[in-house]
C-alpha cells in the first residue's frame, strides 16, 4: 500500500519558496510529477484538529449562538502558518489543473455534475476542496467581526454572514501569498464587497443596479459641494467623472417607494400614509388607478392601437379582450373564415408588433 504524502512533509518540500517566491512553481511541478508517478494522495487534515477540542453538546443554542461558538473555537493561523496553508492550496490547485488535462478536461473551467470524473480527478478536487475549507474555516472570526458595520434594523444578519463565507472562499481563491500579506488584510476586501452587494441587492422593494447605487454616492458628494440640493444633471456631471445620462438615471432610480399602510413619521396617533389619500367614490378603497403611471386597461390599449382591425380582432378573441372569451384557434379561424394555421401565423406577427420596449415597461408591473 501506497502511503499518502503528509502535509508537514508537503511543506517541507515547498518551504524554500518562503525565500524564493519564483522557484514556488518548479518546485511544485517537480513534486507534482514525483507523487503523480508513485500514485500517491495528500493526507488531509481531521478538521477538529484545528479546533481547541470538541466541545460538548450545546442545547438550547439559535442558530447564531451556535455559530458563533463554532467560530470561538476555532484556532486562528499565525503568519508563517497562513502561508504555507496558502502554498498547499496552490499546489493541489495546479495538481488539480494537470489531472484535469490528462483526463480530457478543460483545466481552467470549473467541474459540472454531468461531466464524467475519474478518481484520480475527484481525489485532487477533493484535496483542494478541504484545503480551501481549513483556510475558511480558520478564518470566520473576520466575517463576525466585520459584519457588524452592515447590520441594520430591516436586514438578517444571518444572511450577511453567509454572503460573508461566500465571500471568504473568493478570498481564497484570489489570495496571492508571494505579495506578502496577510491574508485577513486581503479578505477584509472581499468582506466588505459581498456584505454591500447584499445590501444593495435585497434592502430595496426595487433592485437598483448596483453601479446607479455607487454612483449615487459620488453624486450626493457633488450635491454637497455645489451647495444645491436641486443641482441639475448637467451640473452635477460637470464636478463629477460621471455622465449626464448615468447622473440623471441614478437620480430617478434613487426615489424610493412608501407602502400606504406606513405610518406617518412622527405621528404618534396611528396615521397612515393612506389617510391622506382621497377615499374612493365607492367602497372607500383609497387606492386608485391615478396613482400608477399607467393602468393595464389603458397599457393593452397602447399595445392593441399598434395592430391593424384584423390583428386586433383576432388578438381579442384569442385572448379574451374588449368582454369576449378566449377562444381557441380553430375557434377563431372558424369565426374569422381562414384556416387555424393562417390565425396561428397572424397572431404571432401581431405578438411581435406589441412586443415593444417602452410596452414592456407599461406592463411589466401587471405581468410580475
Amino acid at each position: 500500500m501506497i502511503h499518502p504524502i503528509s502535509q508537514d512533509a508537503l511543506d517541507r518540500r515547498l518551504d524554500p519558496a518562503a525565500e524564493d517566491p519564483d522557484r514556488f512553481e518548479s518546485l511544485a511541478d517537480e513534486l507534482i510529477e514525483e507523487l503523480d508517478r508513485e500514485h500517491r494522495d495528500l493526507a488531509l487534515h481531521d478538521p477538529w484538529s484545528w479546533r481547541y477540542g470538541r466541545p460538548a453538546p450545546r442545547t438550547g443554542l439559535s442558530p447564531l449562538q451556535h455559530f458563533r461558538a463554532e467560530v470561538d473555537d476555532m484556532i486562528p493561523l499565525d503568519r508563517a502558518e497562513e502561508a504555507q496553508l496558502a502554498r498547499r492550496i496552490e499546489f493541489a490547485r495546479r495538481r488539480l489543473a494537470r489531472a484535469r488535462e490528462r483526463a480530457g478536461l478543460d483545466p481552467e473551467a470549473k467541474p459540472t455534475n454531468d461531466e464524467p470524473r475519474p478518481r484520480d480527478v475527484a481525489r485532487r478536487a477533493l484535496e483542494l476542496h478541504a484545503l480551501r475549507t481549513e483556510m475558511v474555516e480558520r478564518n470566520l472570526y473576520l466575517v463576525l467581526i466585520n459584519v457588524e458595520r452592515y447590520v441594520m434594523k430591516r436586514n438578517n444578519r444571518q444572511d450577511l454572514i453567509q454572503e460573508g463565507c461566500l465571500g471568504l472562499f473568493r478570498a481564497v481563491d484570489g489570495f496571492d501569498w508571494r505579495r506578502g500579506l496577510l491574508f485577513r488584510t486581503y479578505a477584509v476586501h472581499w468582506l466588505n464587497q459581498a456584505f454591500r452587494n447584499h445590501l444593495y441587492n435585497r434592502t430595496q422593494t426595487v433592485r437598483v443596479p448596483v453601479y446607479l447605487q455607487k454612483a449615487l454616492k459620488h453624486i450626493n458628494q457633488a450635491t454637497i459641494r455645489l451647495g444645491d440640493p436641486d443641482a441639475t444633471p448637467a451640473q452635477i456631471a460637470e464636478v463629477t467623472d460621471l455622465t449626464e445620462s448615468v447622473v440623471a438615471s441614478a437620480l430617478f432610480a434613487s426615489k424610493s417607494s412608501l407602502s400606504i399602510d406606513a405610518a406617518l413619521r412622527g405621528d404618534d396617533g396611528g396615521s397612515r400614509l393612506g389617510d391622506l389619500l382621497e377615499m374612493g367614490d365607492d367602497d372607500g378603497d383609497p387606492y386608485s388607478t391615478a396613482l400608477e403611471d399607467v393602468s393595464l386597461t389603458e397599457g393593452i390599449e397602447h399595445a392593441l392601437g399598434l395592430l391593424s382591425e384584423r390583428e386586433r380582432r383576432i388578438i381579442a378573441l384569442r385572448f379574451g379582450l374588449d368582454g369576449e372569451e378566449p377562444h381557441t384557434l380553430a375557434e377563431v379561424a372558424k369565426d374569422v373564415g381562414v384556416s387555424v394555421e393562417r390565425i396561428r401565423q397572424i397572431q404571432v406577427r401581431a405578438l411581435g408588433k406589441m412586443d415593444t420596449p417602452n410596452l414592456r415597461r407599461e406592463l411589466d408591473p401587471f405581468l410580475n
